[in-house]
Order: structure tokens, then sequence, then C-alpha cells
């Protein structure tokens, strides 16, 4: 922890909100920097304005791949500046996501100073890195670009979480605009005009019945939520025209192409595919095995569960890597302002991760060798 948190406190100061680009820069350049200073494996690469950063041994496949990211959602200026209370450090991305990258650089280091000291070769590391600056807007510059360079095994999507759950199911995307049209006229004869809002409306309610009740929050359904609605020029004048954006997140149990041909034949206005995302589907792995039962030893009580949100670790299947998402307790306060990481929880999940990739680094020299 000497070295994580010091590490986790710079890189909460910089302000790397997409609403300030030269910030994620800044924290990309200072990554960068922190890993040349110790000798070890760093390749930035951006794509389309998005950086990030890859940390490789120079083999051509690595076990276990880390991923992070250092974009956060937007925050007040006082939240860049770390404060640690009551067994918690407070600040934007203290837990989603820059602890996360902070570990992962610490581990790498760790690990690169154990083989060097044994006169081995860094390209032995059992693990590499990868550390994006786009996570909070898709990831499509990001990891779903730069998983392209890498080859694992195995990987780890550490992220806002909690030490008792392995997660091996996300749910996917589906994200839908619905426009309906009408006919204008002045506000004080809507009876020569057709309300374009009302239009929308009335198809929304025709939408909702293909969802399950939504009052019981950890069932495994699909869901919809009403996130935005644009309409109307004038208070005074009948709207002919009114948008808005669904967004959908479906389980494995859904036939997407099914739900769009029921949806778009049940209404009278128009459906437009504006995002459709994959799920995460963790398949069986003896790295997942092994990293169950090493936090077991550790005395932790992890199991695997599922989640109802989405991270980068969606786009490992497009590559044929396995992974999961892990991570330190944030007790669900990632995006507000009270955003903290629980300090303990954090070290509970730095030993589990040396200890397995320890394990990991034996078998592997082990089948090298073979």
């Amino acid at each position: 922890m000497k070295e994580i948190i010091p590490l986790l406190k710079d890189l909460i100061r910089f302000k790397t909100m997409h609403s300030a680009p030269e910030e994620i820069d800044r924290c990309i350049d200072f990554i960068c920097d922190w890993l040349k200073k110790r000798d070890l494996p760093v390749r930035r690469i951006d794509h389309n304005g998005t950086p990030s950063v890859i940390s490789m041994p120079g083999r051509d496949r690595v076990p276990v791949l880390l991923m992070s990211h250092i974009d956060v959602v937007d925050g007040a200026d006082e939240l860049f500046e770390p404060v640690e209370r009551e067994g918690s450090l407070y600040g934007r991305g203290s837990v989603d996501d820059k602890y996360a990258a902070a570990l992962s650089l610490v581990l790498m280091a760790r690990f690169a100073d154990r083989l060097k000291n044994a006169g081995r070769s860094i390209d032995d590391l059992p693990l590499g890195i990868l550390i994006t600056g786009d996570e909070e807007v898709g990831g499509y510059n990001g990891a779903k670009r730069a998983l392209k360079e890498i080859r694992a095994d195995f990987a780890i999507a550490l992220d806002g979480g909690e030490p008792d759950k392995i997660v091996t199911k996300e749910k996917g995307i589906l994200r839908l605009k619905l426009t309906a049209k009408g006919k204008a006229a002045h506000g004080a004869r809507p009876w020569l005009g057709e309300n374009a809002i009302e239009n929308l409306m009335a198809d929304y309610e025709k939408i909702r019945p293909f969802f399950a009740d939504q009052s019981a929050p950890e069932y495994w359904h699909r869901t919809v939520n009403l996130g935005t609605i644009r309409g109307g020029k004038s208070v005074n004048q009948v709207p002919d025209s009114a948008e808005a954006m669904l967004d959908i997140r479906y389980t494995e149990n859904d036939d997407v192409d099914r739900l769009l041909a029921d949806i778009r034949e049940g209404i009278s206005g128009e459906i437009q595919v504006m995002e459709r995302e994959p799920l995460l589907i963790s398949d069986p792995s003896p790295y997942l095995d092994l990293l169950l039962e090493t936090a077991k030893a550790q005395g932790l009580e992890t199991v695997t569960g599922v989640e109802h949100g989405a991270s980068d670790a969606r786009y490992l299947s497009d590559y044929g890597i396995d992974g999961v998402v892990w991570g330190a307790e944030s007790e669900m306060s990632q995006h507000t302002p009270e955003e903290h990481l629980v300090i303990d929880s954090l070290e509970k999940v730095y030993h589990t991760m040396e200890a397995f990739l320890q394990r990991v680094e034996s078998i592997d020299g082990k089948r090298r060798k073979e």
C-alpha cells in the first residue's frame, strides 16, 4: 500500500474527464514515464484521439492481462484532490478506475524486480497490462482497438466491485432512437395538428410490455431505460416531431433480432439502432479456477456472479481471450460525489493478485520448459 496509494493519489489529481482530453493525454504520458523510469516495456497507441498504454513482456503470448482505465465521469474540481478518511480514499476515479491502474503498475514493477534479482529476463513476466482512456464512453477507441495488439490466455478487467465477487457475466447493450412524427399547428388550436410527443409516449407505452417488471433490481432479465426525450420548438406550437433514446440491457436468454422486429411491428414510429454491444460471458477457465482457489487461500469468500452494467471486458471474446471482471470495494459510490475506495479491500485484492500471479508464473515456467 505504501507504493499503490501515493501513485493512486497522483493519478486522481489528473482531471481525466472527456471534457478535458488534454488531461487524459497528460495522465497517459505520466504512466508511460512511470514505466520507463523502471525499465519496464511500454508502448503508447492512439486511435481517433484516444490514448492507451500497453506494457507487455517481449514474448508471443502472456498468461494474464490486467485491464484498467483512467478516464472518469465529470466531477467538480474538489473531487480531484484525494482525501483519506475512515479507511477509505475519496476522489473522482479512486475506484472507477484509477486504483486498478495503480495496482497493475505496482504489480508489474514488483514482479519485474523479482525476476531481475533472480537473474532472469522480464520476458518471463506472467502478466501484461492495458490501460485505456475511453471506457466511460464505450471503449471503442481504447480497449476495442488496443486488444488487437495483444495476445493473452486470460484477462482480468479490474474495476469497482467487491473482492468477494468475480463477475463472469455482464449484460449486453442495445441503444435505440425512437422517432415519432406529427403535424404542426398553433397551440391554441391543437385539434388542427397531431402532437408528435404524445405519439412518442404512446409508442413507448407499447414498448414497455416487452420488458419484465423492473422493480426487482437483481433479477437477471432484459431492461429498458427511457434516457432522453427531445421534441417541440415552442410551448404554443403543436410539435411535428419528437425523439427518445432508449437504453436496453439484454441477457444471453434474449434474441435481440427478434426483439427488434417485434418492437418495430408494434409501434407507429421508427426505431434506429444506435449501438449494439455484446455480452460478457466467461467460458470455464483453469485461470478462473486458480483465481478462486487463491482467493479462498487468502481468506476471502469469493464466488462468481453477474453484473447488470457493462465494461470493456465485453470486447475480449472478439479476440479469443477468456476474461472476468473483478475489483476492490466501492460501496456503490462510483460516479457520485462520494466516490471512494475502501483501502482494506484494495489490500485484499493486491495480495490475492500477487499470490495468483506467482502461481501462474510457476505453472507457466514449467510449461515453457516442457
